[in-house]
């Protein structure tokens, strides 16, 4: 199959590597939700290769990814398992978790349940690193991210741009205590928490 290929991809993974270099230093075992294409997967997963790198997503995403993942051949890049945030969990446990572009795309309802399953799959002093676009006390941090905004609610009326300090409460509850926030490329941030 032709392998799909998403073009932010490219954009992003150098600067969201620097941080996972920085924070993922001494994790072993990490559950990407969401991994879309599985392109980030095999970039980090060659990069960081002391990590076990579990790739996941809904069920029509998983061609996608194991056409990237075959080319790469990866031994620490596992092949997707099935994840929709609403429904069940693996029964692995992990001492470190990483999603990309997830959060404005799933229902406000979808991220809540994403918070609320972590401390069932989660190892004491876990981390978090999400990254993407977000809102900061109600407001929006450009012009391209309202844009943004306005186009994710066209084709889904559910989806949308975050606000930080509803995820931020939501990983509170989680038992995740947010230990960086950082700029990145095109109006993004990266979050780090841990457990």
């Amino acid at each position: 199959m032709i392998k799909p290929d998403a073009p932010s991809c490219h954009r992003n993974r150098e600067v969201i590597l620097d941080v996972l270099r920085e924070h993922f230093a001494d994790r072993r075992h990490v559950l990407e939700i969401g991994s879309g294409t599985g392109q980030h997967a095999i970039h980090f997963g060659a990069a960081l290769p002391q990590l076990l790198w579990q790739t996941s997503d809904r069920g029509e995403h998983h061609a996608g990814i194991r056409a990237w993942l075959d080319d790469a051949a990866l031994a620490n890049v596992l092949a997707p398992i099935e994840l929709d945030v609403n429904g069940a969990w693996p029964q692995a446990h992990y001492d470190a978790f990483f999603t990309a572009n997830t959060l404005h795309i799933m229902s406000a309802a979808a991220v809540e349940g994403l918070f609320a399953a972590l401390p069932g799959v989660m190892e004491p002093g876990a981390k978090l690193v999400v990254y993407g676009p977000f809102n900061y006390h109600g407001a929006y941090t450009s012009d391209s991210n309202r844009d943004f905004d306005a186009w994710l609610k066209s084709r889904d009326p559910l989806s949308g741009i975050r606000d930080f300090e509803t995820v931020n409460r939501l990983a509170a509850a989680a038992g995740f205590a947010l230990v960086e926030d950082r700029a990145m490329p095109a109006n993004n941030r990266c979050l780090v928490w841990a457990g």
